[in-house]
C-alpha cells in the first residue's frame, strides 16, 4: 500500500501563516480530506453560517476533486461548530450539498484556532482502478 498526499507543499492561512500538513491523503481507495475553514487565499470569508458552511464545503469539494472525488465518494464528514445554535442551519446546507444519500457523520461545538462558525473535514472511497 502506498499513500498519495495532495498539497504536501502546504497552504497560506490567515495571516500569511504556512499551514504544514497535506490538504488531503489517499491510499487504497480512501482518501482523508483536512478539515476545511471557509477560507479564500488564506483569509476567513466572513458571512452566515449558511454562507461559511458552503464554502467549507466547496473547499473540500476542490480538493477532493483534484484527487479524482467527488460528491457521490464521500462517506463521512466531521463538523465543527463554533456555537450549538448554528446546527440547523448547518443541516439546511448538508442536506442541499448531500440530498438523496447523505454520507455519515459527527458534528460538535468547540471553539477553532481559526475565527469562524464552522470546519468541515471529509473521508472518501471509491473502488481502486
Amino acid at each position: 500500500m502506498s499513500i498519495k498526499r495532495y498539497g504536501a507543499e502546504g497552504s497560506t492561512g490567515t495571516g500569511g501563516q504556512h499551514l504544514p500538513f497535506s490538504h488531503a491523503a489517499g491510499a487504497d481507495g480512501w482518501l482523508y480530506v483536512s478539515g476545511q475553514t471557509p477560507m479564500l487565499d488564506g483569509e476567513v470569508v466572513e458571512g452566515s453560517v449558511v454562507e461559511q458552511s458552503q464554502l467549507a464545503i466547496d473547499n473540500c469539494l476542490k480538493i477532493m476533486r483534484n484527487a479524482g472525488y467527488d460528491r457521490e465518494h464521500v462517506v463521512h464528514l466531521t463538523v465543527i461548530l463554533t456555537d450549538a445554535r448554528y446546527f440547523q442551519s448547518f443541516n439546511k446546507v448538508f442536506k442541499e450539498n448531500f440530498g438523496d444519500h447523505p454520507p455519515a457523520r459527527i458534528c460538535s461545538v468547540c471553539d477553532l484556532v481559526v475565527d469562524c462558525k464552522v470546519e468541515v473535514g471529509v473521508i472518501c472511497y471509491k473502488k481502486p482502478e
